[in-house]
């Protein structure tokens, strides 16, 4: 039983160790939102707001995530009985879309479930592997700084490499990548900053082996999206076009894409990917996981996440010293040849340094029955 006494709202601004550049502009820092939610039997867990402070990437923003978490979310989960946290998907689906704030209710529901069953999170939903693999995403910059940064990461093990590009800023980088790296594993990602008038430069990226190409047009492109994958032999990868499990279903029918980045906050939570996972086997869709810029406790997340048998992608998961400095979780993520290890211990597996929550923690609002 998960017998929810109190809530804390966090809401911290964080700066990044480097500015992140990407079609939607340039990120120095982050605004976010954790929720700790606390049981009468002792047990506290975390869970972590992805939203941008701008509608940028969807329609939620942190200031819209604090809303509905307050006039909604946290009174409906402080009022209701819970037997599992996947539960929640359902008896939240009366309240339309705002899949960020629902996250972070319920990836704090999962963390709690998982400690009190000695579970780490990792097996608590069913995930086999010990390690995952990942990769690293790398922001727009100059040639050489991206060149540079490369040689860095590449020589570090990851297993794949992604950078981002734009209208005007999209061959020319990836020629001048595979020049030097002619095997390294990469992949582009557009952030729906295409269109369809576009094509031409994505057939000429189908010459350079890429392992994907992710989210090049808008997100509800469906019908140029199928065009597109049909010219291409490279994989479309789709990221915000897919937000429940109808959009899954819709892509898989008009095949607009082979591959989806499962991002935990844009779909809704953990049951959510739980559910997509055997329609994607089923349909030949390879899954992996995306990131957000989170912090260490939505990071442990997604490692658990990765772990299900249906990923089979390296995700985009690197340590947690590329963007903080330090994190809120001890120890911080590290990454081994391009791998990370699951923690074993139960829930999260990683410990919230409160310490480091009120260095960046901006201001709290406590929540009771």
């Amino acid at each position: 039983m998960l017998d929810i006494t109190e809530i804390v709202i966090h809401r911290l601004i964080m700066p990044l160790q480097m500015q992140f550049e990407t079609s939607f502009g340039v990120q120095t820092d982050r605004d976010l939102i954790l929720v700790e939610a606390c049981t009468r039997d002792g047990f506290v867990g975390w869970g972590e707001s992805v939203a941008m402070s701008s509608p940028l990437y969807n329609e939620e923003t942190t200031d819209t995530v604090q809303a509905i978490l307050t006039r909604e979310l946290i009174p409906f989960t402080l009022s209701t009985k819970w037997t599992h946290p996947s539960e929640f998907l359902s008896k939240t689906a009366f309240l339309h879309g705002n899949h960020m704030a629902k996250f972070a209710v319920e990836g704090a529901l999962w963390d709690i479930w998982s400690q009190q069953q000695g579970l780490p999170l990792r097996l608590a939903i069913g995930g086999t592997k010990s390690k995952v693999e990942v990769g690293v995403s790398i922001g727009i910059k100059p040639i050489g700084e991206l060149l540079s940064e490369i040689e860095e990461y590449n020589g570090q093990g990851y297993r794949r490499i992604k950078i981002k590009i734009r209208p005007g800023w999209d061959i020319e980088p990836v020629s001048a990548i595979r020049k030097k790296y002619p095997n390294v594993p990469l992949m582009v990602d557009a952030n729906t900053a295409f269109d369809k008038r576009h094509f031409p430069i994505f057939m000429e990226l189908d010459k350079y082996d890429l392992m994907m190409i992710e989210q090049p047009l808008p997100a509800n492109a469906w019908e140029d999206y199928t065009e597109l994958q049909a010219q291409l032999n490279t994989s479309i990868c789709l990221d915000e076009s897919i937000h429940t499990l109808e959009d899954a279903l819709r892509a898989i029918r008009m095949k607009s894409c082979r591959i989806i980045n499962v991002k935990l906050g844009r779909i809704g939570g953990i049951q959510a990917a739980l559910e997509l996972v055997p329609i994607a086997r089923q349909s030949g869709i390879q899954l992996w996981c995306g990131g957000m810029l989170e912090t260490g406790i939505g990071r442990a997340f997604n490692i658990a996440i990765a772990t299900l048998d249906g990923f089979t992608l390296p995700g985009d998961t690197a340590a947690s010293q590329r963007y903080w400095k330090p994190d809120i979780i001890i120890p911080e993520v590290t990454v081994d040849h391009g791998e990370i290890t699951v923690p074993t211990t139960p829930g999260l597996g990683y410990s919230v340094h409160t310490g480091q929550i009120q260095r960046y923690q901006k201001t709290q609002w406590h929540f009771r029955p």
